[in-house]
């Protein structure tokens, strides 16, 4: 096998961050329950991981750090964790704040009902706008994530009850998030009323769990209930009670994303499995493109099963063209982006003797930047495939994600300005096609879902001032 190196920021996109929480009526090892629930979202962040345990006297006892989860957490962690009823935890992918483990979550504060600890996905397009705000009142930052201005603002509002505080805070939000909360003995989720991050209820006996996706659920033996609606918040107490208020009138815009690469394929988002999504736009694929070519192979990971579909429907052979090197670490754990682009390095190798000779269609799930199928494209022809014909299971990404999803700004996404056959001649492909964006949709059953990276189409209006600001005035 003949192999290269890549930057790992080049695997085109990257979400935020995951989250889980699990509240119970007795204490137990709760901090072991969400290390296994973060760890089935590990594919949702990569650079730091945290959890925090509920303990007596509205305390909090918590760890976080930088690297993977299981790097994060060894046994001895864990022990030091002690039994709880409330527990939640986070991986975290920067998007918004630099890479650094004051950045980390789960944000753990001192509120106006003892220690509060919040876990957040998504972006707050809004949040310096909010945070200025909030030191015009005396409040003081410690980090330069959006993840403390939602804590900050909750706190603030927190006078009644801490739910009404979530509730205030999160009218004021402008944005995608999905938040777990945990303070005054009480579990608290919360989803943006566009349903843009999901969401996921969960039981277990007689706890009550909530997640970023239904794997989470299955990585603890859990039982899925449903997905937290758009603009719903849940209360949870450790004896069981659960209530269930609608903070604002949902309108919902899933992240189609989600579908396409983003969540694990054994998940089920919104009642919609995104394997079969992903096998859906293979097989649109495979009806709107017949070429004449001999196997299909998937880029690991996300694309797979799309190419799965491609295959069933065309009846050629699927092989596994390339493989990616899993065991990656701390090396993903730089403290500046410059740094991540320059040093950490993803190793991905091409399996020779399934190619050698052969005209290959070759599908991925997005190209955003275009550097890594290029280099991919010339990995398969240096390693013996006579034809590279590139299928896409999503349109051209033409406009920049601010909503939790690190795409660059529109300048930098090849689909932006470059026709489809500019594209293919700059990747070095024989063929180019993407899947249309009514079919995608369609495959993803139907929506309706936020599709602003393909059509500019954002759920809310966002002012240049606000988007501008985003990426300095946090820091």
């Amino acid at each position: 096998m003949n192999g290269i190196l890549l930057p790992q920021k080049e695997f085109g996109v990257h979400e935020e961050c995951g989250i889980f929480g699990v509240i119970s009526p007795e204490k137990e090892p709760l901090a072991r329950e969400v290390y296994y629930g973060l760890f089935a979202l590990q594919h949702r962040g990569q650079e730091s991981a945290g959890i925090a345990v509920n303990m007596p006297g509205r305390k909090i006892a918590y760890y976080k750090n930088m690297g993977l989860v299981n790097e994060v957490f060894s046994d001895e962690e864990l022990e030091l964790l002690p039994d709880s009823d409330i527990a939640i935890g986070h991986v975290r992918y920067s998007t918004c704040g630099s890479s650094n483990v004051v950045n980390a979550q789960p944000v753990v504060f001192y509120g106006r009902y003892g220690r509060m600890a919040i876990a957040h996905n998504g972006n707050i397009v809004n949040a310096a706008t909010i945070k200025n705000w909030l030191i015009d009142r005396g409040h003081i930052f410690q980090s330069s994530v959006d993840s403390e201005v939602v804590a900050a603002l909750i706190n603030y509002y927190t006078t009644s009850s801490v739910e009404n505080g979530v509730q205030k805070a999160c009218l004021d939000f402008l944005g995608a998030f999905a938040i777990v909360c945990m303070a005054d003995n009480k579990l608290i989720a919360v989803r943006d009323k566009y349903g843009l991050k999901p969401l996921v209820m969960g039981r277990k006996g007689k706890s009550v769990i909530f997640a970023s996706e239904s794997c989470a659920l299955d990585a603890v033996d859990a039982e899925f209930v449903r997905d937290v609606e758009p603009g719903e918040m849940i209360i949870v107490t450790p004896d069981g009670r659960i209530n269930s208020h609608k903070y604002a009138v949902p309108d919902p815009k899933p992240c189609v994303f989600e579908y396409v690469y983003l969540a694990r394929s054994d998940s089920v988002i919104d009642s919609v499995s995104v394997y079969e999504a992903r096998y859906n736009c293979g097989k649109e694929l495979a009806k709107l493109f017949k070429i004449d070519a001999d196997i299909v192979a998937g880029v690991p990971d996300s694309a797979t099963v799309c190419a799965r579909g491609y295959a069933d429907v065309s009846g050629l052979p699927m092989v596994d063209a390339l493989t990616k090197n899993r065991y990656i670490g701390r090396t993903f754990i730089q403290p500046s982006q410059s740094m991540r682009e320059s040093s950490v390095k993803i190793k991905l190798n091409a399996f020779r003797s399934n190619i050698k000779g052969k005209r290959l269609i070759l599908i991925d799930d997005s190209i955003v930047r275009g550097t890594t199928s290029r280099k991919i494209i010339s990995l398969l022809r240096a390693s013996g495939a006579t034809e590279v014909h590139m299928l896409v299971g999503s349109p051209p990404v033409k406009f920049p994600c601010y909503f939790g999803v690190d795409m660059e700004t529109r300048d930098q996404l090849i689909g932006a300005y470059k026709s489809e056959e500019e594209i293919c001649k700059e990747i070095g492909a024989d063929s180019l096609h993407y899947i249309p964006l009514d079919l995608m949709v369609k495959s993803c059953g139907g929506g309706p879902y936020c599709t602003a990276c393909f059509d500019g189409n954002y759920p809310m209006d966002i002012s240049e001032k606000e988007v501008i600001s985003i990426g300095d005035a946090l820091e």
